[in-house]
């Protein structure tokens, strides 16, 4: 047994232990001895760790499990490898990964939504207990090197600012010593939103020099662990690559998406029916498994309108185009560990998506999916679609695909992402590749498995026990089971034998092969919805012993069987703090109702200059009032040009900036319609104030008004506004002070270049009364009074 074998790590950090012996007076003494300094690793074998975790995606998406998308990567790894077929996730992206990284379930650790709605319920906090520490710090403080690449999205909102605090970040309490992506729950692929570490950080190619984030990512990948294991080759890695893709907005350079021209003409109900065939071919379900119903929610191909066919066909060529080249780029990290001779002792996990395809881009799909979630997606007429069919996938677009196509990507199961009741919204591929610790090549494992399974099968195979106490604080036991136990057999009996769904009230409950199940909201509809009373709700039943799809209820003929489950899922609900459910959507956004922080406080903020990337819950919500901008600029002799302050990007959002040496304000609708004010004459150098005033027209949300423009406190011109956005502006945009980064908001300038070429000191956002000045004027010093004070 080697010296790291013989090392206790239930405690962490592990105890330094205190020498014990002679000290002498002079090193030089022949009786002076210290043993030399050891650097802790692993237990002795430990393997290096890569978790791939694909965003959105169904059990039907992938080739490797009988899909439409070519996913080669996925197929190489599966016929090195295992591929588990009743592998489950919580239905949602959040939960799923903080569930994933502690071996919790989502409710026990804080995630029972995403983090943007957030309660103050245990269950619903977004806040990840210190009883429960990540996979990630465990690892870490037993001498792995770990790293984390792509999407977050477990930040509680008001943390998400550049001013922390940072414990829920992945390098802050996370455990990753390295980290490259973005916090929130989607990122514009063409023009996101970065950082590395905790620092803000902006890409230096634009979409017409070739920049995509999944190649990005993919590359700073490979070179970390090229150096990683260039200077610490003794050292096991842990990499958690967690790619956007393939969540909207579908983004993909065009010539993968048209690789797919031709290829769904037939339409989503016969695409579901090719893919149950492909499905039974390679046996990925049992030859008995019936294809369960189209719910009636759901329109059939045949009911969609001819005109929209086009738009349609081409959202899931781009769909399909983008999972394969995510796939494409997880190869090349493959291909990696392969040259670096690593891949035989990686132990990896390829989870084919968080949860079921998302069925969140309406029934007709979505050009701009910001239009739906702001209650405009009236606006997205056919007509409006087929004159942007070319423009699907790129940089000018932000585009999910409709409900259909999500449907049959979950085949053969019912629903889709947000129904954790049925399979269709948690039943994910996964794979698992590991050649020196799984005998078998190309086999099928059929044990129930759920995601918080993926950490104590990691630590089993390290050596590692879950620790009992991190950082001082005793931690609650890991309620995951490892999978292990079935890697080199195939039919040993499952481990997992009970399990509990909930997201958004649609709940189920799955013990030893039966699930008791209730589809309670729909992911669609957003609000609106008549939802019944939780004790309403219509429950089903299912022998998933026999009925591997969940298409035959037998709730009608074995009630007390039903009520057994209700009463388990009931009991399993208190145990893991899933009550009281939530089935609230919209009111869950609001901070008030919901009862958690918000980070900007009062009518007033103050930005200065170089502050940037601030998100939306960073910065003082001017929507649906009026409202008013001022900035206090130093314009060179040369004149004034570029942005001043800017919110948003090219899908929508609002900028103040010079053009030309005038002053000019632009509103973006939806990347739609644009809306100017312009100064009718040019900003003279020297110190100026520059204010956008903007008068609310009323009578509801996402209204019009007036931008007026004011130079050191004279008007100096005017713009009528049509509409705005009531809800939110971008995902991952955010507001920047003397530069627009990311997807610019105003067509006047672009991406690169845009920075204000003259100095700004600061500037004042402002509603209610912090935003009326008679004359138009506000003391740089009263606006910084104000704002302290209201803080």
């Amino acid at each position: 047994m080697s010296e790291q074998d013989r090392i206790r790590r239930t405690v962490l950090p592990v105890p330094d232990q205190p020498r014990v012996g002679l000290t002498t007076y002079d090193a030089k003494d022949p009786d002076t001895k210290y043993p030399p300094i050891r650097e802790l690793r692993p237990p002795t074998g430990a393997p290096n760790v890569l978790i791939v975790l694909i965003d959105d995606a169904g059990f039907g998406s992938s080739s490797a499990f009988g899909g439409p998308c070519n996913t080669p990567t996925a197929e190489l790894l599966a016929a090195g490898g295992l591929k588990y077929n009743r592998f489950h996730t919580t239905a949602l992206c959040s939960p799923t990964r903080q569930a994933m990284l502690t071996g919790r379930n989502h409710h026990t650790v804080g995630m029972g939504g995403i983090t943007e709605i957030a309660t103050s319920a245990p269950g619903y906090t977004s806040i990840l207990p210190n009883t429960c520490a990540p996979l990630a710090r465990t690892l870490k403080l037993n001498g792995y090197a770990t790293a984390q690449f792509g999407k977050c999205h477990e930040v509680p909102v008001w943390e998400t600012s550049p001013a922390g605090p940072f414990d829920a970040w992945p390098t802050g309490g996370g455990g990753f010593e390295y980290f490259y992506g973005f916090i929130g729950g989607e990122a514009n692929q063409w023009y996101p939103s970065l950082y590395e570490g905790t620092t803000p950080i902006e890409v230096k190619r634009t979409p017409e020099e070739g920049y995509h984030l999944m190649e990005d990512m993919t590359d700073k990948a490979i070179n970390w662990i090229g150096q990683q294991k260039a200077l610490i080759p003794d050292k096991p890695f842990f990499v958690y690559f967690a790619p956007g893709a393939v969540h909207a907005p579908h983004h993909v350079p065009k010539e993968w998406a048209d690789k797919y021209k031709g290829k769904f003409d037939q339409g989503w109900d016969e695409l579901r029916e090719e893919i149950f065939a492909r499905q039974k071919k390679l046996g990925v379900i049992p030859q008995d498994c019936q294809l369960t119903q189209r719910p009636k929610e759901i329109p059939a191909w045949g009911e969609m309108p001819a005109a929209l066919k086009p738009v349609l066909i081409r959202q899931m060529e781009v769909y399909a185009g983008f999972l394969e080249y995510t796939d494409y780029h997880v190869g090349r990290l493959v291909d990696s560990l392969k040259k670096l001779n690593l891949l035989d002792d990686t132990l990896i996990y390829y989870i084919i998506g968080d949860n079921g395809a998302s069925a969140e881009g309406t029934l007709h799909g979505t050009y701009n999916e910001l239009m739906s979630l702001n209650g405009a997606a009236a606006l997205e007429t056919p007509e409006f679609l087929m004159a942007r069919l070319d423009k699907l996938g790129g940089p000018e677009s932000y585009n999910h695909y409709a409900v259909g196509w999500a449907h049959a990507l979950d085949t053969p199961y019912q629903w889709t992402k947000q129904v954790a009741s049925h399979w269709g919204g948690t039943r994910n591929g996964t794979i698992v590749s590991w050649p020196k610790g799984i005998k078998g090549k190309g086999e099928i494992r059929s044990q129930f498995h759920h995601v918080i399974d993926v950490a104590p099968t990691i630590l089993e195979a390290i050596g590692i026990p879950e620790p009992i106490f991190v950082n001082g604080v005793q931690q609650r036991p890991i309620e995951g089971v490892s999978m292990l136990y079935s890697f080199n057999d195939a039919k040993a009996a499952e481990r997992h034998e009970t399990q509990y769904f909930e997201m958004f009230g649609n709940r189920g409950i799955y013990h030893k092969g039966w699930t008791a199940v209730t589809r309670h909201s729909t992911p669609w509809l957003l609000g609106g919805e008549k939802i019944p009373a939780f004790d309403d709700d219509n429950w089903e039943l299912y022998d998933t012993n026999k009925d591997w799809s969940q298409a035959n209820n037998l709730a009608k003929q074995m009630p007390e069987k039903l009520r057994e489950l209700q009463r388990l899922w009931l009991i399993e609900a208190t145990r893991y703090n899933v009550l009281p459910i939530d089935d609230r959507r919209v009111e869950r956004l609001n901070s008030d109702m919901a009862g958690r922080p918000v980070l900007i406080k009062g009518n007033s903020q103050v930005l200065f200059g170089s502050m940037g990337r601030l998100s939306e819950n960073s910065v003082l919500n001017l929507k649906n009032k009026s409202h008013s901008i001022t900035a206090e600029i130093v314009v060179p002799t040369t004149g004034a040009e570029g942005v001043i302050v800017a919110q948003g990007g090219n899908m929508g959002g609002w900028s103040l900036y010079a053009k030309g040496g005038k002053l000019k304000y632009c509103y973006n609708l939806f990347g739609v319609q644009y809306f100017y004010a312009e100064s009718r004459s040019t900003l003279p150098p020297g110190d100026h104030q520059v204010r956008m005033e903007f008068a609310y027209a009323g009578g509801g949300l996402g209204k019009g008004g007036t931008a007026s423009l004011y130079v050191d406190g004279k008007k100096v011109g005017e713009g009528k506004v049509g509409a705005t956005e009531p809800m939110l502006f971008s995902a991952d945009d955010g507001c920047d002070v003397g530069v627009d980064t990311g997807a610019p908001v105003s067509p006047d300038y672009g991406s690169r270049g845009n920075q204000f070429n003259g100095v700004v000191k600061g500037v004042l956002l402002a509603i209610a009364e912090d935003a009326v000045s008679l004359d138009h004027l506000v003391s740089p010093e009263e606006a910084i009074r104000i704002a302290l004070a209201r803080q």
